[in-house]
């Protein structure tokens, strides 16, 4: 196995961006490629591992970035004043994330025809959004993901399987929210799956998520089963 990265840049107008592609050079041709969306905090290492953690599954991961090149690394609150405007202008979210699911599937590593996305906070909405699009992918899969509807979306039909990883305890996407997504996923007509961890909090996979604020909490357990629900789901998708 050796795992190789590049970067690559892509565009939205006069907007440029940049994500990470991770494969094992050790395997000849193509594959299924999925795209990592990133938390608030934009592009990260956090993201870029998870690709890399992809390629050594056998898939190309590419970790994304809706923010723009030049905002990569910035401060926390720079990245809220982003995060919220995208938030609120959710057609160009949706643009940008397709975008860089198009420039994936550009990459000589990648099979087009076999892609996935996943996305953690931020960027689990991300990838719920892209599936909301109606974009034929094979499928998505949000980590402690934010629920609420784009409001542009409800006419399109969902073709994307989806698998939602969610903390029970997480005050930014609450137990009537969460049934609310459900219906909202029916009335689409997806293939959809809820995995919810009993008394875990947002942000669960992340091991730097501040306890202390009552909103974030890392959980072991949470972390480990939702990585193993997500690879069975990846498994399944492309029958690999």
């Amino acid at each position: 196995m050796t795992i190789k990265t590049r970067l690559i840049d892509y565009r939205d107008g006069d907007f440029v961006f940049e994500g990470m592609l991770a494969w094992d050079d050790a395997v000849d041709g193509p594959r299924p490629g999925v795209l990592v969306a990133h938390t608030i905090r934009g592009r990260s290492q956090f993201e870029e591992s998870k690709a890399v953690a992809l390629a050594e599954q056998g898939y190309t991961g590419f970790a994304v970035d809706v923010y723009g090149k030049e905002a990569i690394g910035s401060d926390i609150e720079a990245c809220r004043e982003m995060m919220e405007a995208l938030r609120s202008e959710r057609a160009v979210l949706q643009q940008r994330l397709l975008l860089a699911l198009q420039a994936m599937r550009g990459q000589p590593e990648v099979d087009a025809t076999s892609v996935a996305a996943i996305g953690y906070c931020f960027g689990g909405l991300c990838a719920l959004d892209i599936a909301r699009t109606g974009e034929p992918l094979a499928g998505v899969v949000s980590f402690h993901g934010l629920f609420d509807p784009p409001g542009n979306t409800a006419d399109n039909r969902i073709a994307a399987r989806v698998l939602a990883l969610h903390g029970w305890d997480d005050p930014l996407a609450t137990p009537e929210q969460a049934v609310a997504f459900g219906e909202e996923l029916s009335s689409m007509g997806a293939d959809w799956q809820l995995h919810c961890y009993g008394n875990v909090r947002h942000a669960f996979t992340n091991p730097a998520a501040d306890a202390s604020t009552g909103v974030t909490k890392y959980d072991e357990s949470a972390d480990r089963r939702s990585w193993a629900a997500a690879q069975y789901f990846l498994s399944e998708l492309f029958d690999t």
